[in-house]
């Protein structure tokens, strides 16, 4: 009888994640939500990956256009820095090339430098605090050639 008490707990919590359990609770089955599309300045976003999207190939959605044009970038004055955060992965199956950071309260065209490399990005305000990091994209993540599970330093600029 002692042992039963011991084991029910841990088969109350084998039976949450049963749909029957999850429907009690008010949430699907495992699996995708219904992605609800980031606010984003570019007129023709890429899609978002295939729900069957594996490889990081499958997830980066940028076109090749996306890629020439973040990675043409002209000095033409009228930017300021903003400061320097570490990024972080953000959600793969979320498309663009984009930072959500903290430096940012509105959505507004900027530029990223890391590594002697720089690219154009959308920045997104992450509503984080002034000093917690911020989340890139996987495109701006490839495009910047930074490890997929480091945590980049970069610079960031606003237009």
């Amino acid at each position: 009888m002692k042992y039963f008490f011991l084991i029910l707990p841990v088969a109350a919590l084998a039976g949450c994640t049963s749909p029957s359990m999850q429907s009690l609770f008010g949430t699907g089955p495992a699996g995708p939500a219904a992605a609800v599309p980031a606010p984003t300045l570019n007129p023709t976003p890429p899609p978002p990956p295939p729900a069957t999207a594996t490889t990081v190939e499958q997830f980066d959605t940028t076109s090749e256009e996306d890629r020439v044009a973040a990675t043409t970038v002209s000095e033409t004055g009228g930017e300021r820095e903003l400061g320097v955060t570490v990024a972080s992965l953000g959600p793969p199956a979320e498309p663009g090339i984009w930072l959500k950071t903290p430096l940012v309260t509105e959505l507004v065209e900027g530029r990223i430098e890391y590594q002697g490399r720089s690219i154009n990005v959308e920045l997104r305000p992450s509503g984080g605090a002034p000093s917690s990091g911020s989340q890139i994209s996987l495109a701006a993540m490839r495009l910047i050639e930074a490890p997929l599970t480091s945590l980049p330093e970069v610079t960031v600029f606003a237009r």
